[in-house]
């Protein structure tokens, strides 16, 4: 199974209510890593900006213009 962030409440010292369903056996064992919501925030936010920096140099203003006559060996699939 993929690993999944699921964000859920406590309920008491050892019951977490889940805020969304998941798709697992009853009584499987899981791995949980706890972290403050204030915290998963911010690892959210470093993220995008993340995201954000990498995208932009991927697409910046100094990506060249690729020509049809550049193409090697055309993708049959493509449809413009």
């Amino acid at each position: 199974m993929a690993m999944q962030m699921i964000e859920s409440q406590v309920l008491d010292a050892t019951h977490l209510e889940l805020l969304q369903p998941i798709q697992i056996p009853p009584r499987s064992r899981i791995v949980v890593a706890v972290m403050a919501s204030e915290d998963l925030l911010d690892e959210r936010e470093a993220w995008f900006r993340f995201a954000a920096e990498h995208f932009q140099r991927a697409y910046g203003e100094d990506e060249p213009e690729y020509t049809l006559d550049m193409i090697r060996e055309p993708n049959p699939e493509y449809k413009p």
